[in-house]
């Protein structure tokens, strides 16, 4: 009898393919009112032509690299790609492009030159633009667009790919609402149509040709992308050819399938074989338009590609639900082959052909569901290596809370005999022992097994001296806590309610991020804690001003006059001097006394002023996963019917923070932040963020290259005016007052960086923070006489609270990557990496160099 040999590639149903990758290519955008506006021609294709449109969903992580990795490997890639994203190897994996190129398929691409890193010496023409330039909206673009016409006219190729970047900054820059969205959606629309009229202008009766028009990722509601929000996963998929039936009837809603599936569907598309790691299924209405028997032979190919990868990858594969749902489709698929040969054309034929059909995207679908899965394999040794090694440093940390907080601020670990000690050989030996038994019998290499012995010794030790450093700290605090106490009057009140309060919120910070929501939504977590720690200073202040009235008032008046001429000497210096104290008790005593007039109900007003000023930076930027879709006044703020407001608010925050630092700068630092502020006015209004008053539109935009160099010569001026004080205090003379100018001129000087790199409506959040700051030291930090490590966390709170009052969040998707190439005529990796790190964390590193301020500026500890 005949013999059907299942496995073997189907000729291909396409002549040549046009892959139209446009970046950042939001599903709204198309099939949206958008889409409707600026893309008329794609729409009517979508409605009334020969095409079919999807829903493709992307999975996290929505960057570019790995998306193309899974678009042409259908695979799924990890978050480690997100690195690997900024400088791209080449792709080993089995993918689309390497099977046309041994199937003798002459490839050209244009675009991201991610895809020339990906597949080296895969293309037989090429022209690479750089991705990480975002600031360029046309040139990227017409560096693709410019070979068109040359291509379209030649028969030298089988598949173009070409993949479109001016989209993607749009967004980074001004987001998905900007109105430079629309012109550039009707550039691709007629891009998309000049391809389109080609492809059917060439094409033969017996071979159609194919395009597909996709998304790499989406964008969300800031711009950016990274998350897995919906308008960063959702990306519209179309293929469009005159092999499909024309569409008729009302519009619906495009079917969602994975993004991974077009690698699958390709590659049936074009003869070639699915990629080996491939998860996709094929999406069947592509080659619906075929026979009965040629759609069977393509399922059962791409079930016997999933049922094979399952195999290598599960020991149990046969007791898997989709290895189960495929044998049984594919012993149906061998009934109707035999009716098939038989010659049966009844409708039998048909009716089981169907049943046989559905069987076998059941079974893609359950096959596909179950490798995906089963990617994300952990390496649960190395992992617990490090996990292992956290929580003892963090153990540690804890243990030496209460002398931390003691006015000594001092922790001391007993190292050298414990690198001596029978504990720490006879641990180093039994975990070198398990780390042997682990990495002999594990079925794969983990990371920690792949290093060197060396390395893994190095580490077993650390572990080990970091476990007998804890049991040395417990033990001597239990031998602490059966001497006779020396002082029980000042022991029994050595703890306050402020460091209580510090040492559960970090605790229960640090447990927080036991659970993904808490990660998800930290900024809520320091939103509780910074509010917390407001209310708990105000009833500090209240119980100093109100509730001690009847302290010794010898020893009041004695320390009113210490802080009097502290006081008088921190104003002839010009620098902030908090005084010193060796014991709560005084501070409780001495705090009722000093604080006078106008600025003791400032004092009181400060907690409650600084509450005010944290809520409406709440409201400001929305971040996190749950609420982030929110409208906010950031939103508000940045819509083009509101640009004069954005800019008065620009233009009072830029006086605010020229006011607020200026105090302690020197004369030139002054005139120097002056100008500087001036010029990044000048910078956002040349980019066409805000206006000035004499200016009625916005027509010449510009990328504001001069302006942002203007400021970035003022930002080096004052850093290096700061630097040489700070030189000057350390080699000719040790007065610590030009040392604290110089920190003080080192960190304006990085007010100035942020001011420029941050975007218009996020200047009061750098006035918030000067603001906060200045209350915080003069009202509260001084009377209160907290000692270093009170202020020091107090800081660091307020430090990570700043990080989400900016609007970032724990995911990629709040890098403002557009801060990385503010005053940059190209891509230049250094400072756009330097500038978009700082920007990202501007708060937490104003907050630490401010802590570094302060702490100088005492006259002893």
């Amino acid at each position: 009898g005949t013999v059907s040999n299942w496995t073997k590639i189907p000729p291909p149903l396409f002549k040549k393919a046009v892959i139209v990758l446009i970046d950042a290519l939001r599903d709204d955008f198309v099939f949206g009112s958008k889409g409707k506006q600026f893309m008329p021609y794609t729409t009517q294709v979508v409605e009334k032509g020969t095409s079919y449109s999807f829903i493709a969903e992307a999975k996290p992580p929505t960057v570019t690299m790995p998306r193309i990795k899974a678009l042409m490997t259908g695979s799924i890639p990890g978050f480690i790609d997100v690195i690997v994203n900024l400088n791209s190897p080449a792709l080993l994996d089995d993918n689309l492009i390497w099977q046309a190129k041994t199937a003798g398929k002459r490839i050209i691409f244009y675009g991201d030159d991610t895809w020339v890193k990906l597949f080296p010496k895969h293309f037989v023409e090429y022209d690479g633009t750089t991705s990480f330039f975002v600031s360029d909206f046309t040139e990227v673009d017409d560096n693709v667009t410019r070979h068109l016409d040359r291509v379209l006219k030649r028969d030298d190729w089988d598949l173009l790919i070409l993949h479109y970047l001016g989209l993607d900054h749009i967004g980074h820059m001004t987001g998905p609402n900007s109105p430079l969205v629309g012109p550039k959606l009707r550039e691709m629309d007629n891009i998309l149509k000049k391809i389109h009229i080609s492809l059917l202008s060439k094409e033969e009766a017996f071979l159609p040709n194919l395009l597909v028009v996709c998304g790499d990722h989406g964008m969300s509601e800031t711009g950016s992308h990274g998350g897995s929000s919906e308008g960063e996963v959702h990306t519209p998929l179309l293929f469009i050819s005159s092999a499909f039936e024309k569409r008729s009837g009302p519009l619906t809603q495009p079917e969602l399938v994975q993004q991974t599936d077009l690698a699958s569907t390709l590659a049936v598309g074009l003869g070639l074989p699915i990629s080996r790691n491939s998860v996709g299924n094929l999406i069947l209405p592509v080659v619906g338009g075929k026979t009965m028997r040629e759609q069977l032979r393509f399922v059962h190919l791409n079930g016997f590609q999933l049922s094979r990868l399952l195999q290598e990858n599960t020991p149990a594969y046969e007791k898997d639900p989709g290895y189960e749902h495929f044998k049984t489709a594919e012993k149906s698929h061998g009934n109707w082959i035999k009716l098939y040969l038989e010659g049966n054309n009844s409708e039998i034929l048909l009716n089981l052909g169907k049943k046989v059909l559905k069987q076998y995207l059941e079974a893609l679908k359950t096959l596909s569901s179950s490798l995906s899965k089963q990617v994300a394999q952990y390496d649960i040794y190395s992992m617990m290596v490090g996990t292992v090694i956290i929580m003892e440093v963090l153990l540690l940390l804890l243990l030496s809370v209460p002398k931390a907080l003691s006015s000594q601020a001092e922790f001391e670990v007993p190292l050298s005999p414990l690198l001596f000690s029978l504990l720490f050989y006879l641990m180093c030996l039994m975990l070198c022992a398990v780390h042997v038994i682990v990495c002999t019998s594990a079925e794969s290499l983990c990371y920690f097994c792949s290093m060197s012995w060396l390395t893994a010794v190095g580490v077993m030790m650390l572990i080990s001296a970091l476990m007998c450093g804890i049991l040395s700290a417990i033990a001597k605090i239990f031998e602490n806590s059966r001497l006779p106490l020396k002082n029980p009057v000042v022991s029994s009140s050595s703890w306050s309610e402020i460091d209580v309060l510090i040492l559960a919120g970090t605790i229960g910070h640090v447990l927080s991020l036991g659970a993904s929501s808490f990660i998800e939504e930290e900024h809520q977590t320091w939103y509780f804690l910074i509010n917390t720690l407001c209310l708990a200073l105000c009833q500090e202040l209240c119980r100093n001003n109100f509730l001690l009235k009847e302290c010794d008032p010898q020893h009041s008046t004695t320390v009113k006059q210490n802080f009097d001429s502290i006081g008088e000497a921190s104003e002839c210096k010009n620098i902030d001097i908090p005084a010193a104290g060796n014991s709560k008790v005084g501070k409780a005593t001495s705090s009722a006394e000093f604080i006078k007039g106008s600025d003791k109900w400032i004092s009181l007003a400060s907690p409650w002023i600084i509450l005010i000023c944290c809520r409406l930076l709440r409201s400001l930027n929305q971040t996190g996963v749950q609420w982030a879709h929110r409208p906010d006044f950031g939103h508000w703020l940045t819509s083009s019917e509101h640009k004069s407001e954005l800019s008065f608010l620009a233009a009072v925050s830029l006086l605010m923070i020229f006011f607020l630092v200026q105090r302690r700068c020197s004369l030139v630092s002054k005139i120097a932040m002056a100008l500087g502020l001036l010029g990044v006015y000048s910078y956002r209004a040349a980019i066409g963020n805000v206006i000035f008053p004499w200016q009625h539109d916005s027509k010449d935009i510009s990328k504001g290259i001069t302006e942002a160099r203007f400021v970035y010569v003022f930002v080096l001026g004052i850093v290096f005016t700061g630097t040489k004080d700070l030189l000057k205090s350390q080699v000719i003379s040790a007065d610590s007052s030009v040392k604290s100018t110089g920190l003080w001129e080192v960190y304006s000087g990085l007010v100035l960086l942020a001011a420029l790199l941050f975007r218009p409506h996020n200047l009061p959040v750098l006035v918030f923070c000067l603001l906060i700051q200045t209350m915080m030291t003069k009202y509260i930090w001084r009377p209160l006489k907290f000692d270093a490590a009170q202020i020091t966390i107090m800081h660091y709170w307020f430090g990570q609270a700043f990080f989400y009052f900016q609007g970032n969040s724990n995911g990629i998707a709040t890098v403002d990557v557009s801060a990385g190439f503010v005053g940059l005529e190209s891509y230049v990796e250094i400072p756009a990496i330097f500038l978009t790190a700082f920007a990202t964390y501007a708060g937490p590193l104003l907050w630490a160099i401010h802590l570094l301020c302060y702490l100088s500026s005492e006259v002893s500890r």
